[in-house]
């Protein structure tokens, strides 16, 4: 029986193929390999029969077309060699997945996934709370800005608050859900607790910018 390939591929290699030797290449490339894995991961069936070749037996899923598994080796290898990706790449990339229904979550979980990449141990617990969002905030300023070149986000005033107009990738209202998902990462680690971060603001629904408002959890007194 013939494959039909699903049209989405070809569009997945032009828009993640990017050439354009006058876009500055500043965006690390574990961005876009971890954010096609998340995609891959979420897109594998829950159970499978011995044997079976998913990328063959469920040829519609993105996450497992042959085009997307050729591109996480290509970004894996960029990853290895300090390879940075081009701000038009990343921004198609992001568009192209903020069309899934299940695009807040992917976006959510590839930030937290970019955090245990670069921040996989905890710190201690004697510091206070103020401490903490300190913490936070100096280690959130250093991380994105690692991550994407340069400054892409400003502090508001509260414990951990951050707004911007214009960001760069934009793409819609769920790559938002990139930051949060740092965020949130990040307050975890350092707070040893539960946080929570609300996209309380966002220029795609038609917001004058972007806000995340960043807390850890208290702890329940018994």
């Amino acid at each position: 029986m013939r494959l039909v390939r699903h049209p989405t591929y070809k569009l997945v290699s032009e828009l993640i193929s990017d050439t354009n030797p006058k876009n500055h290449r500043r965006v690390k490339a574990i961005v876009g390999l971890r954010l096609l894995e998340v995609v891959r991961d979420r897109d594998l069936p829950t159970e499978l029969l011995e044997q079976e070749d998913p990328a063959q037996t469920i040829p519609r899923r993105l996450g497992l077309s042959d085009v997307v598994d050729r591109q996480i080796r290509v970004y894996g290898d960029d990853v290895r060699k300090g390879v940075h990706l081009t701000d038009q790449g990343i921004t198609d990339l992001f568009t192209l997945v903020n069309r899934r229904s299940d695009s807040d979550e992917v976006f959510l979980n590839t930030g937290r996934e970019l955090v245990e990449v670069h921040f996989p141990f905890r710190w201690g617990q004697a510091f206070s709370e103020s401490i903490q969002y300190m913490f936070a905030r100096t280690y959130l300023s250093w991380h994105l800005k690692h991550l994407f070149g340069r400054r892409i986000l400003s502090f508001a005033e509260g414990p951990l608050n951050l707004e911007v107009q214009g960001l760069f990738f934009g793409g819609g209202d769920s790559t938002c859900y990139l930051i949060s998902g740092i965020c949130q990462r990040i307050l975890e680690q350092i707070g040893h607790r539960s946080a929570e971060v609300g996209h309380t603001l966002c220029q795609a629904r038609g917001d004058d910018r972007c806000r995340w408002d960043g807390s850890i959890i208290p702890l329940t007194e018994e």
